[in-house]
């Protein structure tokens, strides 16, 4: 948490769990006392919005932008909001943009490549290896090369995000930080961070790879 402020884009498969990473990502980074901005850009086909969750994030002093003009679900514009290029030019805030599932979502991206190339960005894919299209290295990767060509930017670090909900023990995590060692080793990419509700991170071995993200189930009921 001592890096300067920058712009981290959440990219994935549909199903990956990546909304759930950006919202637990904004608490994590304002929890540390930073400045933190949350866009969701996710127009396409979403199953979660992380504007859903905007009187919690707006609670922690996280600003949240979206398409809806509420944050409602229910009232959703097929575009992206021109109010996230103002955090995108302020240098003292972390931005993180939740960006829609496959290439196909991450291109509402495009409209904002000026502004993220000229502030800095760390694009970051979320790997789970319990999803049927990204299971494999060779998914994983394919997945990746797709976004990169789709949006004009290169990813630069990865997210092991294998869960089972709330079933999920250290094994399913362990199972996950293989995968995406293998995806590491592969691109050359490193792994940014490891994902797991904080009563499982506690039972992860210390040597692996990647920062620690207490992940929350903020999206999904009891």
């Amino acid at each position: 948490m001592t890096a300067p402020p920058t712009v981290r884009i959440i990219a994935g498969h549909t199903g990956s769990g990546k909304t759930e990473v950006a919202v637990s990502l904004a608490l994590h980074l304002a929890a540390a006392g930073r400045r933190v901005a949350l866009a969701d850009l996710d127009v396409v086909n979403p199953s979660f919005w992380s504007r859903e969750r905007a009187a919690l994030l707006e609670a922690r002093g996280i600003c949240i932008i979206s398409s809806s003009p509420t944050h409602g679900a229910a009232i959703d514009l097929p575009a992206i909001s021109a109010e996230v290029r103002g955090p995108l030019h302020d240098p003292a805030v972390d931005v993180i943009l939740d960006v829609g599932g496959d290439n196909v979502g991450a291109r509402a991206l495009t409209t904002l490549t000026q502004d993220i190339v000229q502030r800095g960005y760390d694009l970051l894919l979320v790997v789970n290896a319990y999803r049927p299209d990204t299971n494999t290295v060779d998914g994983v990767v394919g997945h990746l090369h797709a976004i990169e060509l789709t949006t004009g930017l290169r990813f630069t670090g990865l997210i092991s995000n294998t869960h089972a909900i709330q079933a999920t023990t250290a094994q399913d995590v362990l199972n996950g930080c293989d995968l995406t060692r293998q995806v590491s080793e592969l691109t050359g990419l490193p792994v940014q961070y490891v994902t797991a509700t904080p009563v499982v991170l506690r039972d992860l071995p210390a040597d692996l790879p990647g920062e620690r993200l207490p992940l929350g189930l903020f999206m999904r009921d009891e």
